[in-house]
């Protein structure tokens, strides 16, 4: 890559990324703080299906009062962004393009192999992303949720989604490989 190519769209040289024993040390701190401050772990994808619910509250509030999965979330005087992960949501997505700005890796790339084009990268991202996100809510959290949090607390069903996590990804590899050789 030559120089112009490796600054971000702000026009700043890309640092490198820190040191990733150092980055796990400063993750372990943020959840031992985030248990002993307010009682919770970290999670993301309970915000999405809480953002979902506000959206479907607002648009269909009588579907929202007959779907008991959107019912525990919202309908009735309940509010649904009223809740611990939400702000914890947009603070980690804040915090990204934050750190991205301030390190010069704010841009837009595609990162992918020779034999795949852009928009079936795309494609395949966004697939892969409802699929997760589907699975994080079946598996009743995210791999921050069930890694971090319930690993912390050596929960046994979060060990297992994450082992199953990492072997259906292992599994799938076979099959796209191609797509990034």
């Amino acid at each position: 890559m030559t120089a112009q190519a490796k600054k971000s769209i702000f026009n700043r040289p890309e640092k490198p990324y820190v040191h990733p024993y150092f980055g796990g040390v400063v993750l372990g701190i943020v959840l031992f703080l985030a248990f002993f401050l307010t009682g919770n772990g970290l999670g993301s994808s309970g915000a999405t299906s809480r953002i979902d619910a506000a959206i479907v509250d607002a648009v269909s509030p009588s579907h929202v009062d007959n779907n008991p999965y959107l019912l525990k979330m919202a309908g009735g005087d309940k509010n649904p962004l009223d809740d611990w992960i939400v702000p914890v949501f947009f603070g980690a997505l804040i915090g990204g393009f934050t750190s991205g700005l301030f390190n010069g890796r704010l841009k837009f790339i595609t990162t992918k192999g020779p034999n795949i084009s852009n928009r079936t990268r795309w494609l395949m991202a966004f697939l892969g992303g409802v699929l997760f996100l589907y699975g994080a809510r079946m598996a009743r959290g995210c791999t921050s949720g069930q890694a971090l949090s319930g690993g912390a607390t050596l929960s046994a069903g979060s060990w297992l989604v994450m082992f199953a996590i990492f072997g259906g990804a292992y599994g799938l590899a076979y099959f796209v490989r191609k797509l990034w050789n």
